[in-house]
């Protein structure tokens, strides 16, 4: 994540140089042994078929901070994002109007010791069954930071705290045991907390999380009995399976060679997953065996994209364009591949894709 609004342009300049730095090569990581060699398949340099029929479905107001940083869908075709430098949480109606539902208060200090960003910033979002929304606030203060939840017509809570020092960014619900996880990239660790609130704790420390010297574990999503999350510095995807009792297994590398990785989504077809690369400006899809090939660019309308979600065939991609600094975006497209069925969302069996 990184900005280049006028009102931060001094941090921009420190965040972009950094994020190129994020973006070189990956290394081999130390963890080499834990990695499964046929799961670590270069990328195809070729644009993929697999998605069709892009185009923005919304448009965003960069001057206000509307940059949106992830995406959460509801039954009813709306979409819920978390816009990062305007420290809110907004629906994305089908017909592409914008509602802002909360605004979170600003720290005392501006947010100006919020870890590596130097600004404070709504995050990774998820909604439960109920309709209730949870997101990550990373303010650098120890009473802001944390995960929120913001029921249907309520205020926004704070319904956990999270340190101060570090970085909440991605976040995913276990419906079936009420568990949130979260990612911090500047802590390297997977943090657990119950939805209904109270104490996280470490999930997971796994040096596979660290980042290199920006940010590491971000993206994040629980997927067939395992917590997998993205590593933006080393462009990986990792699985950690959950054990009996909720303990973290052994981390393994899933995926290489997605520099910069911000967020990315299961088609449900198997472990195939469509990720989102950032700095680059593409959607890459990600094959089972950690092959990938990249299926959206800049020409489709991406400006630093940030997250992505799936219903049915329908993909949705959010674009904050930190870095571009032109049209912060949602897009649609269509997954055009008919085996990815649709286990992340099963109410939508059989629904066709708008």
């Amino acid at each position: 994540m990184v900005k280049k609004l006028s009102t931060l342009s001094a941090s921009a300049a420190v965040l972009i140089t950094a994020l190129t730095a994020a973006l070189a090569p990956a290394p081999s990581p130390a963890s080499t042994p834990a990695e499964t060699p046929s799961m670590t398949a270069g990328a195809s340099a070729a644009v993929s078929s697999s998605l069709d029929n892009a185009r923005i479905a919304a448009h965003f107001d960069l001057a206000s901070g509307r940059t949106p940083e992830n995406i959460a869908l509801a039954p009813d075709g709306d979409a819920y994002v978390t816009f990062a430098a305007g420290r809110q949480v907004a629906k994305v109606s089908r017909d592409g109007t914008t509602r802002i539902l909360a605004t979170l208060p600003k720290p005392a200090d501006g947010g100006v010791h919020t870890p590596v960003l130097g600004f404070p910033l709504t995050v990774g979002i998820t909604r439960a069954h109920d309709g209730s929304l949870y997101f990550l606030y990373a303010t650098g203060t120890a009473d802001l930071t944390g995960v929120w939840r913001l029921r249907p017509g309520g205020r926004p809570e704070r319904i956990a705290a999270l340190p101060a020092g570090g970085l909440p960014n991605g976040l995913a619900l276990d419906a079936r045991t009420r568990t949130l996880y979260v990612t911090d990239s500047v802590l390297g660790t997977i943090w657990r907390v119950p939805a209904t609130g109270g104490t996280a704790t470490a999930w997971s420390t796994a040096p596979e999380l660290a980042s290199t010297g920006f940010l590491g574990a971000n993206g994040l999503k629980v997927h067939h009995g395992a917590v997998w999350a993205g590593n933006l510095d080393r462009g990986t995807v990792v699985r950690i399976p959950v054990l009996p009792g909720g303990h973290a297994g052994e981390a393994r590398i899933r995926a290489t060679g997605l520099p910069g990785i911000d967020d990315f989504a299961f088609t449900g077809h198997g472990d195939r997953l469509l990720a989102t690369l950032n700095g680059t400006g593409q959607v890459a899809l990600v094959q089972g065996d950690g092959s990938h090939s990249i299926v959206l660019t800049g020409a489709d309308g991406l400006q630093n994209p940030t997250a992505v979600a799936l219903r049915g065939r329908t993909v949705y991609v959010t674009s904050a364009a930190y870095v571009t600094g032109q049209d912060p975006n949602l897009l649609l497209a269509r997954l055009n591949d008919q085996r990815h069925a649709t286990a992340a969302h099963p109410a939508y069996r059989g629904r066709r894709a708008r």
